[in-house]
């Protein structure tokens, strides 16, 4: 049997042969060229209609709006009298591009080829006889490497292709094809040889072009070679956009089409809160770094109205059985229904910002920090942001001429003041200068070191991060304002701010904690924490690490950042060269939680049945469930005693958690395992009789899908033992024994 009378041999030997000349190789490819220019065809959305006539006219009045002047519709049989045909003929009254994407329906594709294939024709030859000439382009085929959506095998496939290019060829249409789905260049490859074989290929290169999978736009995709190789395939969006060009270009198709893509929020928020908001940020992530690649011609969003992934919501709604990036078949319910989502205001700015402009090319190369260059007739754009948790000063950036005359607008459009003492995250920013003006980023522009932020549980409270530098001090403030900043500073400077003594203080130990009244709100009150002491030891091992005020900003931003309740960040100072370790100081919210856990596990010791008239095991249960969304967002707290876990009265039946003294955090992408799990387990049950210890542990496995066995006690036992042993032999022992106790 030879190659060309087997789709699948043939589909092999094109990969095979790919790899062999290194043609799924591109080194360098990570870096995105200069020199392009952005077409306002980049910036697309998938549209469907309601049953709702009253949606056609919402659905282009935000298109409008927007900016979005190209949509693509899915168009399948039985629609050609329904919802989908009337909002095609709105559509192309508003004088929109359309994308009119032929959906085979995947039972039909299923008979494929055979029975199926006149009831295809018929289909394809009267719906372009009557949108042919109207429409910009036709797609044909849907994700067609996954057949359990799709329906098709590669035969299949083939098969309706044929049909769908002879049709539309007769006419005279553009066609866009194979509509692969993710990054799996063997598809295009195997796909657009096989195409090239029959003569049929088409005129744009398709591929859902999806970045979800790497969580954010910017990473190195770890699906393509695995962790471990992360780093040698360096698989990052503008690597993917690029090497996928390559191949469309090997085969006579140089323009790469991605028609749908976007980030679910199930997905975003099973590690994050502020999903729309993430959404946001991805969206317009992911359109820079699409224009940054010069690859892609379009790089569409997929459904403009969906609950689920849409740009626009339209209420809770049961998903269908097959997934939207197939067949986006319809929007449910009515105009009333319908509310637009932060991504929607992202996407019109982008789009305000970019349309038309010359990428001029990345301006920095430090890792976790992207700024990049954009340049029309009317201005100059530096787009900046960071990875998700990061951050980075402007004044550390851009030279003091240069961001004094810029303009800063924020990832939706609103033009923000006092540019110098401005934060960017990782929400997108803009700096606009005039056309005419050179602009050039400091040589040492890099994000904050050793900084974390917790963007958007921020910005929900209308708080803004703001960069102090005063002398040698430096650090970070949030702020409703840059008048209650300044009125902040004014009155807790960290030059100016005095250590009480041990009777002033909440805590004089190795660190000394103390409240204040908060110069911003009347009503309450701020608690501040700064290094007193350290051991010798520590004073040469701490010497690498970030401050210990830097430490709990960041542990307590990471918690809040993965919706873990904290007493909230107020500001973290320190004095830059601090030798002794001890200039700098963490300023938090003060939180009036009646109880702790050790309240709590010390009650039931003691043979109480409630606490805070909540049962014991419920309170078991919810503490329990507290933890593992702690532990299952990666954060190891590794300091949770029961005295840092605050318990507040239960409201309807269930008590509130919120950790303090959260210096010594570690975060991992991954969850964490069991033996990280019981290092912060038998710290706060180290007060709990062995009785509640086994209920607690019971609860906490059966919700991880785990058996309590007897090896999970050995934990406990270690640690009870190291207790123990402090008490008798250890610093405490030696401080009882010579009369200087701090207990």
């Amino acid at each position: 049997m030879s190659a060309t009378d087997s789709p699948r041999l043939s589909f092999g030997l094109a990969v095979g042969s790919a790899l062999l000349r290194g043609r799924l190789s591109l080194p360098g490819g990570h870096h995105a060229p200069a020199g392009h220019s952005v077409s306002e065809a980049l910036f697309g959305v998938g549209v469907a209609a309601a049953a709702d006539p009253a949606v056609d006219a919402y659905i282009t009045e935000r298109l409008r709006e927007t900016g979005v002047r190209h949509v693509r519709l899915d168009f399948a049989p039985g629609d050609e009298a329904g919802a989908q045909a009337r909002l095609l003929a709105h559509l192309l009254a508003a004088g929109l591009h359309v994308t009119l994407h032929l959906v085979q329906p995947r039972e039909q594709a299923r008979r494929m080829p055979g029975a199926a294939e006149a009831d295809w024709r018929r289909f394809v030859a009267a719906t372009l006889d009557r949108y042919g000439k109207s429409v910009e382009i036709i797609e044909l085929g849907s994700t067609t490497n996954r057949q359990r959506w799709a329906g098709h095998t590669v035969a299949g496939f083939l098969a309706m292709w044929e049909i769908g290019w002879q049709e539309a060829r007769q006419r005279g249409l553009t066609i866009a094809g194979p509509s692969v789905t993710d990054f799996e260049p063997v598809w295009n490859v195997g796909l657009l040889h096989l195409l090239a074989l029959r003569g049929q290929l088409p005129d744009l290169h398709s591929d859902n072009l999806f970045a979800e999978r790497s969580t954010e736009p910017e990473r190195f995709d770890h699906k393509v070679l695995g962790r471990r190789l992360i780093a040698l395939g360096k698989y990052n969006l503008i690597k993917k956009a690029r090497l996928l060009a390559r191949i469309g270009a090997d085969y006579g198709v140089p323009r790469l089409f991605s028609p749908a893509a976007f980030w679910t929020l199930p997905r975003i928020e099973r590690r994050l809160p502020n999903g729309e908001e993430k959404q946001a940020d991805y969206l317009m992530r992911y359109l820079l770094l699409c224009a940054a690649s010069g690859s892609l011609e379009r790089a569409w969003w997929g459904p403009l109205i969906c609950h689920r992934e849409g740009l626009i919501d339209n209420g809770v709604r049961p998903y269908p059985q097959l997934e939207r990036i197939t067949h986006y078949a319809s929007v449910e319910g009515e105009c009333a229904d319908l509310r637009a989502r932060p991504a929607l205001a992202a996407l019109r700015q982008v789009i305000a910002m970019l349309s038309g402009a010359r990428y001029e090319g990345r301006l920095n190369t430090a890792a976790g920090l992207e700024m990049h260059a954009f340049r029309t007739p009317d201005r100059l754009v530096h787009a900046v942001w960071t990875i998700n948790g990061r951050a980075a000063a402007l004044a550390e950036l851009y030279s003091a001429d240069d961001f004094a005359a810029a303009r800063l607008f924020d990832r939706d459009g609103t033009e923000l003041a006092d540019v110098a003492r401005r934060i960017v995250g990782e929400a997108p920013h803009y700096l606009v200068w005039e056309a005419t003006r050179s602009v050039t980023v400091l040589p040492t522009a890099t994000l904050l070191c050793d900084v974390a932020i917790a963007w958007h549980r921020a910005t929900e409270r209308k708080l803004q991060h703001y960069y102090f530098r005063d002398g040698d001090w430096r650090g970070i403030v949030l702020a409703r304002s840059t008048a209650e900043l300044d009125h902040f500073i004014t009155q807790l400077h960290p030059a100016r701010l005095v250590t009480p003594s041990k009777a002033g203080a909440l805590r004089h130990a190795r660190n000394a904690i103390w409240s204040v009244p908060d110069p911003c709100a009347s009503d309450r009150r701020l608690v501040i924490k700064q290094p007193v002491r350290l051991h010798p030891h520590k004073r040469l091992l701490d010497r690498w690490k970030p401050s210990k005020g830097l430490r709990s900003w960041n542990g307590t931003c990471e918690l809040m950042r993965h919706n873990i309740a904290a007493a909230p960040p107020v500001a973290w100072f320190e004095r830059i060269g601090d030798d002794s370790l001890l200039d700098n100081y963490y300023i938090c919210e003060h939180v009036a939680a009646p109880y702790t856990a050790r309240d709590m596990m010390s009650a039931f010791a003691e043979g109480e049945h409630h606490f805070a008239g909540v049962e014991e095991l419920t309170a078991y249960r919810q503490l329990a469930s507290f933890l593992i969304r702690m532990h299952g967002g990666g954060i190891q707290f590794r300091d949770l005693s029961g005295g840092n876990i605050l318990i507040d009265p239960a409201v309807d039946g269930e008590l509130g958690f919120s950790l303090i003294d959260t210096g010594r955090i570690r975060i991992q992408e991954e969850r964490l395992n069991l033996r990280q799990r019981f290092d912060d387990l038998v710290r706060v049950c180290n007060k709990l009789h062995w009785d509640g210890r086994k209920e607690f542990l019971k609860i906490y496995l059966t919700a991880m899908h785990r058996r309590l066995r007897w090896w999970h006690r050995v934990p406990f036992y270690l640690y009870d033992f190291k207790v123990a042993a402090k008490r008798r032999v250890g610093r405490k022992a030696l401080r009882r024994l010579l009369g200087r106790d701090r207990s």
